[in-house]
């Protein structure tokens, strides 16, 4: 019995200490956010996902599992800006006390071009990404007080990688001719680039993916590539390219690459990180937007919206069938 009970302490005493070494737990709503900690927080912070890489946060439905997640985190770091519509009622129902930071704090917002909210694409704009990550560290810090110097020392190294990085895009996309600084994709992700880097946004849905696809937005489109010549528009990896694909075609214009938006790319591909995603669309825009006109395929026959020309071809054909049905009576 004596035995049995010093094991019984000495059980209670190891499971007190692991407990107490545990390392603390970073919960991220998306990967660009995941990243960024992991940048900062070294091995000192268990870092996990909620939308997984290649997810789409916009249309993302939480499982049970997010829930056990944002009930075990210390710390959750949230974009906002009505990017995470889901995640307000995730957090109350799972009752986790974790401490919550908003990335995008004193951050200006643009306004969404088609929906009264701001756009929350944020991240795209590189000098906006320094204060992503001075909010994080800021975040992990106030968790993990002890080991403020190791943070500090990795905030500031990755800091002068961003700040790398905003001199990177700006260099490159001033290569596109002026006149070809137009950038056309699958929903309206890049309004931070745009304005940051000189260049004007055209795409077929708005800020969120979670719209539908209305006729007047792919009229507008067809005419900005009619009338600006762009040599290429661009899928993105979180939305099906089917569309913009078909667009392409109809219009003789190339896609000129699949961009990052609302996640990083996959470990191995050329976006696996916060860096290299806009690293790699930059070079994918600039690759795509200064392509010779000799470069071109040609468009369809339809030149255009080619479904719209068969739908006119055969309620034409209807008519004149019932208009000769009528004269035969």
């Amino acid at each position: 019995m004596k035995n049995y009970t010093i094991y019984i302490i000495t059980f209670l005493l190891l499971t007190a200490f692991q407990t107490k070494a545990e390392k603390p737990t970073i919960v991220a709503t998306a990967s660009m956010f995941s990243d960024m900690a992991k940048n900062i927080a070294g091995d000192k912070m268990n870092i996990e996902l909620i939308v997984p890489v290649g997810g789409d946060p916009h249309l993302y439905k939480p499982t049970p599992k997010d829930a056990k997640m944002v009930v075990n985190a210390d710390l959750i770091l949230q974009n906002g800006l009505t990017f995470e519509g889901w995640l307000g009622e995730l957090i109350e129902h799972s009752g986790t006390k974790a401490a919550t930071v908003l990335v995008t704090e004193g951050i200006n917002p643009i306004k969404s071009l088609t929906y009264d909210s701001p756009d929350p694409h944020a991240w795209m704009d590189a000098r906006n990404g320094l204060k992503y990550i001075e909010n994080i560290k800021n975040g992990i810090v106030a968790l993990d007080p002890a080991n403020k110097d190791f943070y500090e020392k990795n905030y500031s190294a990755y800091r002068i990688e961003i700040e790398e990085l905003d001199e990177y895009i700006q260099k490159e996309i001033a290569k596109i001719p002026a006149a070809q600084r137009i950038l056309i994709t699958s929903h309206d992700a890049f309004q931070y680039y745009g304005r940051r880097y000189g260049i004007q946004l055209e795409s077929v849905l708005g800020v969120s993916t979670d719209a539908d696809v209305q006729t007047q937005d792919l009229l507008h489109l067809i005419e900005v590539i009619k009338k600006s010549k762009v040599p290429a528009i661009f899928t993105e990896t979180t939305i099906n390219p089917k569309q913009m694909e078909q667009i392409a075609k109809d219009n003789g214009v190339v896609v000129g690459g699949s961009l990052y938006a609302d996640s990083i790319g996959k470990p191995g591909t050329d976006g696996d990180s916060y860096i290299d995603m806009l690293k790699a669309n930059t070079d994918k825009i600039v690759a795509g937007l200064t392509r010779k006109a000799s470069e071109q395929i040609a468009p369809t026959a339809s030149g255009g919206f080619s479904w719209a020309t068969i739908l006119i071809g055969l309620l034409l054909v209807g008519a004149m069938a019932f208009m000769f049905s009528k004269m035969n009576r």
